[in-house]
């Protein structure tokens, strides 16, 4: 393909990409094949002759769009967003035509030198301390996701503690030893309700895990009591805790832990590396209304946020601000002899691939600096306003049934969770919403815990609705268990959701309720 063949096809590309966007309402949100659907589709191997751009192009609606799941869709509730904009994708193909490995200054100087400037703004955007800007000892980087920041960031905490018990001792056997013995007792932790993310990093760093108790009674949030706990409970068995994820909106329930409380017990253990979740909820941080969950993170050592989740830079793009990049430095910085160069040697240049594990690196702050610049600070606010205000939308409509549904928690950052009644027949489900023990149904149930009976049925009745919901492919939603409960989660959050959606996702529930036997809609 030459220059010219490229602007056609480009142009070609685009008014499909444009299409697509302007079609995604009408088109199921998940795909209805079946596994190993594409194999079939195409040939056992590559082709012998190249092929036109016509055939290759016509393939994405023989071949791909059939086995989409449709992200951008107003109809996608399930898990977090993945959004994206027209800016960013024009940021991306800029990217692709540059198409650096920068991971040294000297590799393309303006890739380094803008993100800089542009996680200062990031930073700056949602109200970081100072802490973590460039002009001092912090910074920020771009990582592909919360799970790659996740392991940089607990590798280096395992590395930094090591530095600090070993102390002068000479490089040699001897240290190594030293170092593989502490290695063996050091226990990573993370809340029993955060992200995967980090039992599988310290699964890769061959570090222990253990999770923090995050009850209902504190909304499902750590507590620096529990921390506390945890961490005298693996120091009496012999184990060094070293690293603790806190979070800032959960997966399940978008809860966020005590940081003020963390806060003040991080003052007692200064080798506990403590990092700072905020995948999706970090966003909101560009309202003015949340940034008072900023404040304490200046006790903290690291935090990041992905900005291809809700602040509309699309996949993959995930924000990572140190308080001090030399705890980075000493860890990854390995500089064999073909990557030296004067500019690095000068020590006046940043080369990000000190910062993180692979070497490579793509021009990801292009995406994320056209975004910021034509939105601007007011037109991101109003983005993420309009999707709080959805979910809390979506929580006044499940209260006007409350015989069909309870909620699970309170709205946050878009997120209502929720679980389906049974019928109200049996005597146990009419015993459980007594507030009196004494209640007749439950001194006469035929079961002798009616309490522990009903909350099962409405774990399989909420099970049940959502797989309908799911089945019927017009909305995709996803579901969890907090505190033994089933719950269905519902987060509304892509460029193109609205009132309306909302509403049809609501009736939905009520027509599937009803097929399963559920409460009568009045």
């Amino acid at each position: 393909m030459d220059s010219s063949q490229f602007r056609d096809a480009a142009k070609g590309a685009i008014d499909e990409i444009a299409k697509y966007y302007e079609t995604l309402e009408e088109r199921p949100v998940l795909p209805s094949v079946k596994p190993g659907y594409l194999r079939p589709l195409l040939p056992s191997s590559t082709p012998e002759e190249g092929e036109s751009w016509e055939t290759i192009q016509a393939d994405i609606d023989r071949v791909i769009m059939p086995g989409l799941t449709h992200w951008q869709s107003p109809k996608f509730m399930a898990f977090f967003p993945c959004n994206s904009s027209f800016e960013a994708m024009i940021g991306d193909m800029y990217s692709g035509a540059f198409n650096a490995a920068a991971f040294n200054w000297i590799c393309s100087p303006a890739i380094t030198e803008l993100e800089t400037v542009v996680m200062d703004w990031v930073a700056k955007l949602i109200a970081l301390p100072k802490e973590f800007l460039s002009d001092g000892e912090g910074g920020g980087i771009i990582q592909g996701t919360a799970s790659e920041v996740v392991l940089t960031a607990l590798v280096a905490a395992r590395e930094r503690l090591i530095r600090r018990k070993l102390g002068d001792m000479p490089e040699g056997e001897e240290r190594m030893d030293k170092a593989a013995d502490i290695r063996g007792k050091l226990v990573a932790l993370g809340s029993e309700h955060a992200h995967s993310s980090t039992q599988k990093a310290a699964v890769i760093a061959g570090t222990r895990y253990r999770s923090v108790p995050a009850s209902k009674e504190s909304n499902f949030s750590v507590t620096a009591s529990a921390l506390r706990k945890t961490i005298e409970e693996c120091r009496a068995k012999g184990l060094e805790p070293f690293y603790f994820t806190i979070t800032i909106g959960s997966t399940g329930t978008c809860a966020t832990d005590d940081l003020e409380g963390i806060a003040a017990l991080a003052k007692e253990f200064p080798d506990l590396w403590i990092h700072v979740d905020a995948a999706y909820a970090g966003s909101a941080l560009v309202c003015p209304e949340y940034q008072h969950l900023c404040t304490p993170l200046a006790s903290f050592d690291s935090f990041n946020f992905n900005l291809h989740k809700w602040l509309l830079v699309n996949f993959d793009c995930s924000a990572f601000f140190v308080k001090k990049r030399r705890d980075l430095m000493d860890t990854y910085s390995i500089t064999p002899s073909y990557l030296r160069n004067p500019h690095s040697e000068s020590g006046l240049v940043t080369d990000y691939r000190d910062w993180q594990i692979p070497l490579g690196r793509r021009f990801r702050s292009l995406k994320v600096w056209f975004v910021l610049r034509s939105y601007g600070v007011n037109g991101l606010r109003a983005f993420i306003r309009k999707h709080v205000k959805l979910g809390e939308y979506f929580h006044d409509l499940l209260l006007q049934k409350p015989e069909m549904f309870s909620l699970t928690t309170k709205p946050a950052f878009g997120l209502v969770t929720f679980q389906v009644k049974p019928k109200m027949g049996s005597s146990a489900a009419a015993a459980a919403n007594q507030a009196d023990p004494a209640h007749e149904a439950l001194q006469n149930d035929f079961h002798a815990d009616a309490e522990a009976q009903y909350r099962e049925m409405v774990n399989q009745r909420t099970k049940e609705v959502y797989e309908k919901i799911n089945a019927k492919g017009d909305f995709f939603l996803t579901s969890t268990i907090v505190g033994g409960q089933y719950v269905i989660r519902v987060v509304s959050a892509t460029l193109k959701s609205e009132e309306k959606w909302m509403k049809q996702l609501f009736d939905e529930l009520i027509e599937v309720a009803e097929e399963k036997g559920d409460v009568k809609a009045a």
